[in-house]
């Protein structure tokens, strides 16, 4: 199995909710124009032809800028909206699953890690790269199972050679130490989609991190 490579440093994770009334198409693309590498949209409360809506719309900005569009946990906007690929949590379809739908087979597959068990199993086995979720808890997810931590990501760190997604309460105060601790990349949700000024956040935190 031939895996994807993963160079991207930053992921926004959007939706239109998270956005706070702006045009969340706006705050993609300024996020992307401040340094954002991916972008994952996550809709999970919208009916499944506003989500297909959305990717539609926003996978016009993606491709001009040359960016992955991945589509967190549903398969009928992956394929309707031809996205680059899907992240899927512990309790959503399974990667391996995932790699037998001949539409997504070849597409990115994120899988996200909530137990350390996890990264011996097959689901792992067949991702592109691993969600952390969440480093530290976030009012964005109210179903944390493990707050991982700094000292999570060293431990999982030294458990896989896996590209690590750091997401949850992930800021300008603690991105250098979440890559510090291991970490790829940093994922985000408020501390772009809620910034007064999101391509200023975007390039603030892409700095942190190269620095």
């Amino acid at each position: 199995m031939n895996f994807h490579s993963f160079p991207y440093q930053l992921y926004l994770v959007i939706s239109e909710a998270d956005c706070i009334g702006r045009n969340f198409l706006k705050v993609a693309e300024q996020a992307i124009l401040g340094g954002v590498d991916i972008i994952q949209l996550r809709e999970k409360n919208s009916p499944t032809n506003d989500f297909i809506r959305k990717a539609q719309q926003l996978i016009e900005i993606t491709d001009k800028h040359n960016i992955p569009l991945i589509i967190n946990d549903n398969i009928d906007v992956v394929e309707k909206a031809n996205t680059a690929g899907i992240h899927v949590g512990n309790s959503d379809a399974s990667p391996v699953y995932l790699r037998q739908q001949p539409f997504i087979q070849n597409k990115i597959i994120g899988y996200s890690i909530e137990y350390l068990e996890q990264l011996e199993n097959e689901q792992t086995k067949v991702s592109d790269y691993l969600g952390i979720s969440p480093v530290f808890r976030t009012n964005t997810k109210s179903d944390t199972v493990t707050e991982w931590g700094l000292e999570g990501i060293k431990k999982i760190r030294q458990l896989t050679e896996k590209p690590l997604v750091a997401i949850g309460n992930v800021n300008l105060t603690n991105a250098k130490d979440i890559i510090n601790a291991g970490a790829d990349c940093i994922a985000v949700v408020s501390a772009i989609c809620s910034a007064h000024d999101p391509q200023k956040a975007a390039y603030e935190l892409k700095n942190e991190i190269v620095k």
